[in-house]
């Protein structure tokens, strides 16, 4: 009985989720479809070739070399033939490009959520450090990336700061800004009882911070770190583009672009949503476990 309920369970979680999923693959087939058939009828046109019919027609136009919206399927296919058929160390492989692209989120990520929490703890202890820090703060993020990540690179660059920093550097731009908003949510977040209680003790601000804030903190900093590890994802495959990078999750969108080869394109873009899907997953998990120790889940 406890098997069958918790299989119930399951399956009612995941309904949503697997119908939602098959409703998008239906779209993306239909679009497809209407996308890729102009092409089709031009080229039939231009051999002298009669159009086919039926789900012949659907066939072929779902499985051009070149369509303008590649079907599932192909981008799957790829999806397989660029990381299970290649060693890691070609440079056809989407798992070494992935691997490029994910040390330079993790470093981006890493520096964004420190700074992210040094500004927090500033702005906490000084309200005119709020004032003064929290406008250009929210400014930062109206830039487009894709305008500052050229300057960027070209000025880390000039002073001889090169390889990964630079890119990093850009997911630290966009990693830090849910970072520092989570985190002075979570450091006020305690209740306003407990801070009465802790100055009855004659708690000195060290302490309240230590036992009070911080711990009171947490939640709100792991969730905004799930937001966080994402962007810096952007960040790092943004950066690879104006550097005209050879590796990377970003370098095969620009070598699929310059081609034309849409279908290596789309398989790029599938593999960094996986890596993103996989990289907020894991920072759930810690999620979970930190409330779950902090008693905030049964």
């Amino acid at each position: 009985m406890l098997m069958k309920a918790n299989a119930q369970r399951y399956f009612t979680r995941a309904w949503p989720v697997v119908s939602m999923l098959m409703l998008l693959l239906v779209i993306w087939y239909a679009a497809a479809v209407v996308l890729n058939a102009p092409f089709e009828r031009d080229q039939n046109e231009r051999n002298g070739v009669a159009n086919l019919s039926g789900m012949a027609w659907i066939s072929t136009v779902l499985n051009q070399k070149r369509p303008v919206l590649p079907a599932p399927h192909q981008v799957v296919q790829e999806l397989y033939d660029t990381t299970v058929k290649k060693k890691i160390t070609s440079k056809r492989s989407l798992v070494h490009h992935s691997i490029i692209t994910l040390k330079t989120t993790l470093l981006g990520f890493a520096l964004g959520t420190l700074l992210g929490i040094l500004l927090a703890v500033a702005i906490l202890h000084n309200r005119a450090l709020e004032r003064a820090l929290m406008p250009w703060i929210i400014a930062s993020q109206t830039v487009p990336i894709l305008a500052i990540a050229p300057m960027i690179i070209v000025v880390l660059n000039a002073v001889g700061v090169q390889g990964l920093l630079p890119k990093a550097f850009i997911s630290t731009y966009l990693a830090f800004f849910p970072i520092v908003v989570g985190m002075v949510k979570g450091l006020r977040a305690a209740d306003p009882l407990l801070f009465d209680l802790m100055r009855t003790y004659n708690a000195s601000d060290w302490q309240i911070f230590w036992k009070l804030r911080l711990p009171a903190s947490v939640p709100y900093l792991t969730t905004s770190m799930k937001i966080a590890v994402a962007i810096a994802l952007v960040g790092a495959i943004v950066a690879e583009l104006p550097t005209g990078a050879v590796a990377g999750l970003g370098a095969r969108l620009l070598a699929g672009s310059y081609y034309g080869q849409t279908i290596q394109i789309w398989s790029a873009l599938v593999m960094a949503s996986l890596l993103a899907a996989a990289l907020v997953a894991l920072l759930g998990v810690l999620d979970s476990w930190t409330r779950r120790r902090m008693g905030q889940m049964t």
